[in-house]
């Protein structure tokens, strides 16, 4: 069996191409979409993370309105930014791109930034909205997975779905929109994480019809954990050196139905969920209604 790849990029592609015309009529009515975004420190990740950002917003159109601070920046220099961007008509929506240096705290960032600004999703007002099922801006990478697997044909419908990983920006807010009853949702959900021994991490996997590791820890995935024809997504990411690595070990294509690839799976999703999000922002703001 070779299995067939969940192309991110290509997906990505057609979501971007309709977002361009949504700016477009957005832009003609006068409001032109702005999503901000807040940097601190130097790491290389984040500051490449952010550079992609704003070139997707140059792609369809977006006004990108940045800060860049230092690594010794205080928690009150983040915070009167943040309240900047809360106030700025120019910004729709707007990340605090994570991790923080230092001791700066990152629960109190997030807990600045306007609900109805969070471009991320990741605001616990937004997290409640979640849970209730009521319209609100969805975590990105979740949501991203969500339509890759929709847009493939992958059954999640009533299947069985095992998430590795329960963190915030990934394995919890996954896990609650893939159990709500909407199309290409309404699954049995089985989060597990890797305090869990390996053997019995392995039988969780090895029963699910869709796989989504989120955990960080590459290779985690091997194919004799994988049910044959089962659908796997790798949303946790390492590095060796500068090489992205996978938590989706690269032979387990040889038994998976789907599979996404190492580069341009889940990553470009994630940053086509952050614009779309951004734009349903500028569009609720503009009194139209979102389109998505």
């Amino acid at each position: 069996m070779t299995a067939r790849l969940l192309d991110g990029n290509a997906l990505a592609e057609s979501i971007l191409s309709d977002l361009t015309e949504r700016v477009r009529r957005l832009t003609e009515a006068g409001h032109v979409p702005g999503l901000g975004t807040i940097l601190t420190g130097d790491d290389p990740a984040s500051q490449r993370y952010v550079e992609m950002k704003r070139e997707d917003c140059a792609r369809v159109g977006i006004r990108s309105v940045h800060t860049h601070l230092p690594a010794a920046v205080s928690q009150h220099g983040l915070m009167e930014v943040i309240a900047r961007y809360n106030r700025d008509d120019a910004v729709d929506a707007y990340i605090v791109q994570l991790p923080l240096p230092g001791e700066l705290d990152e629960e109190a960032a997030l807990l600045g930034i306007d609900p109805d600004k969070d471009a991320d999703g990741l605001h616990p007002v937004n997290l409640g909205r979640l849970v209730m099922g009521a319209e609100g801006p969805r975590a990105c990478t979740p949501l991203g997975i969500v339509e890759l697997l929709a847009a493939y044909d992958v059954p999640v419908e009533g299947r069985h779905v095992v998430i590795i990983g329960r963190g915030l920006t990934i394995g919890r807010p996954l896990s609650l929109l893939l159990t709500m009853k909407r199309p290409g949702c309404n699954a049995a959900v089985t989060v597990v994480h890797t305090g869990v021994a390996a053997d019995d991490l392995a039988a969780h996997v090895r029963r699910a019809d869709v796989v989504v590791a989120a955990a960080g820890r590459a290779g985690l995935v091997t194919p004799e954990m994988v049910k044959p024809g089962a659908a796997v997504v790798g949303a946790g990411t390492s590095f060796e050196g500068r090489r992205l690595l996978s938590d989706v070990s690269e032979d387990v294509a040889e038994v998976a139905g789907w599979i996404t690839p190492r580069l341009g799976g889940v990553g470009p999703m994630t940053r086509a969920m952050l614009l779309r999000n951004a734009v349903t922002a500028a569009e609720r703001r503009a009194g139209r209604s979102p389109t998505t």
